[in-house]
């Protein structure tokens, strides 16, 4: 829905651009002929096709629009409770969009790189299989990180992560919410109560160039 969005606001843009354009080199003048040299620029205005008239004024409403979404900021809805119990289905939230780089609006192209996703960090990138479709998730491992989640703990390169429990979820007492200290970072989790055995465990490593951003004990909705 977005890439559609930025798609449909850079085809605006150039239409009304070249509506714009093609009216000020050819037929601006023509229509502009005959008045004094004094009121000849409002003559022009004046005798303008509609088309023309609304497209001088979108065209660069359409840019700003275009510039600030692409490059600086872009507003995003929170689909899922995925994100529970920090981000509530339905909330609406502003990303940077040059935190770890600067891109195209379109193709995504990065032109300047400023950085990598850090553990703990609220991502949103775009699923594999569907790039359609926006994800929004936080960081748990990075390239080269060893996520281990065993008996509802979670473990990574072979530390523990601290862990403190809180109370009961408010909205589903099925599902207990915790705190989590990852790095630098603090923010509530919550476990579905039996969703694990606490003698399974779950391994994986994470191969270089990728991001581990979600986890089962995060990812269940409370009804």
């Amino acid at each position: 829905m977005n890439t559609d969005f930025t798609a449909i606001l850079a085809i605006l843009a150039l239409a009304t651009g070249l509506i714009w354009g093609i009216d000020s080199l050819l037929f601006r003048k023509k229509r502009a002929q005959g008045a004094t040299a004094e009121d000849a620029g409002q003559a022009a205005k004046r005798k303008e096709p509609i088309l023309v008239e609304y497209s001088r004024f979108l065209f660069p409403v359409f840019i700003i629009v275009l510039v600030v979404r692409g490059f600086i900021a872009e507003p995003f809805k929170i689909p899922s409770g995925s994100m529970l119990p920090t981000l509530e289905v339905g909330d609406f939230i502003l990303v940077n969009k040059f935190s770890y780089g600067i891109r195209l609006p379109l193709g995504y192209y990065k032109l300047i790189d400023l950085g990598s996703p850090e553990r703990g960090d609220v991502i949103v990138f775009r699923y594999p299989e569907d790039p359609s479709i926006d994800y929004i998730k936080r960081v748990i491992g990075i390239p080269g990180d060893k996520i281990v989640y065993r008996g509802k703990q979670l473990y990574i390169n072979g530390e523990k992560i601290p862990r403190e429990e809180l109370h009961p979820y408010a909205q589903d007492t099925r599902f207990m919410e915790f705190r989590e200290t990852l790095g630098d970072t603090r923010y509530n989790t919550m476990v579905a109560g039996g969703f694990f055995s606490g003698d399974q465990v779950q391994e994986y490593t994470v191969p270089e160039g990728q991001y581990f951003v979600c986890l089962l004990y995060t990812s269940p909705s409370p009804r």
